[in-house]
């Protein structure tokens, strides 16, 4: 952690969410003018789109079922640490950018599916800001936890979270269902192992309920949609947080726990403007008072 050089970081599995809550936070940025540095999970994969494809195959062959993005051996976490400890030492780390799909390739010049070359973190940015797998990742070799001074966990409940994967994948990447299941079954083991301890060190999680019958994701035609939904808002020290405050501006938000508020779907955005703002506020604050 580090008051000159803050990190805020979002951590979630595929289809959890991170990107619309990404949005949320672009928001605010803007609207406070904080100059953020923005780092992709994704670009700390150890292996371009080929390369994995071709590395599955292998370890298929080899009995391997569970080779997946999830795992520690298909990640450059080190590095990922290192990128975070040198930011909160410095302001400064190298970082580089995965191409995913045309509108990248056009921005960065690079093809769908590769790296760009590693690059220095621009001088003078207020705060990191992190989105992906492994935001908080604690391992028997790396601590990226320890680095970030706001930690926040998108965790929809298991089949929602799979629902989203489904129909992300199949309209956006042209997978069939079997192709996204086959992936499900083969990320578990990681997923319960590396990212699902992730949201014990997380400061805040946002957990998003359905309402309605998800009891077979798989073959669920639509995705619950905010007014379908409840969010649990989950504090892992609720010291400091102004409860009466939060469910007076909230409609229809009550305390299930004394560290948890529950809020209507519809009602997230609303929620993480309140929230947040006041938080990234006082990092920045302790930053330039430093």
């Amino acid at each position: 952690m580090s008051v000159k050089h803050p990190i805020i970081s979002i951590t979630g599995s595929s289809g959890a969410g991170t990107t619309s809550v990404k949005k949320t936070f672009e928001q605010i940025f803007r609207r406070e003018s904080v100059n953020a540095v923005y780092v992709e999970g994704d670009s700390f994969h150890k292996y371009d789109r080929l390369e994995m494809r071709t590395k599955m195959a292998e370890e298929a062959k080899l009995g391997n079922k569970h080779f997946s993005h999830f795992s520690p051996e298909t990640n450059l976490l080190e590095k990922l640490e290192q990128t975070f400890k040198s930011y909160s030492e410095t302001g400064s780390g190298e970082i580089r950018y995965y191409i995913h799909d045309a509108l990248d390739e056009e921005a960065h010049g690079y093809k769908p599916g590769t790296f760009t070359p590693w690059q220095t973190i621009p001088e003078k940015t207020d705060l990191l800001f992190y989105e992906g797998l492994h935001g908080a990742v604690v391992t028997g070799d790396v601590n990226v936890a320890r680095y970030a001074d706001l930690k926040i966990g998108v965790v929809p409940v298991i089949n929602l979270e799979w629902i989203q994967k489904l129909h992300r994948d199949r309209a956006t990447r042209g997978y069939s269902t079997e192709a996204v299941t086959d992936t499900i079954l083969r990320r578990m083991p990681d997923y319960v192992n590396y990212i699902v301890p992730q949201f014990t060190q997380t400061d805040i999680n946002f957990q998003r309920v359905p309402t309605v019958d998800t009891s077979n994701p798989f073959v669920a035609r639509w995705i619950p949609t905010p007014d379908e939904s409840m969010v649990v808002i989950r504090f892992r020290t609720p010291r400091g947080i102004d409860f009466p405050y939060l469910l007076s501006m909230i409609p229809g938000s009550f305390m299930s726990r004394a560290n948890s508020i529950v809020i209507h779907g519809a009602k997230l955005d609303l929620a993480m403007q309140l929230i947040l703002t006041p938080m990234i506020l006082q990092l920045i604050d302790r930053k330039r008072r430093a």
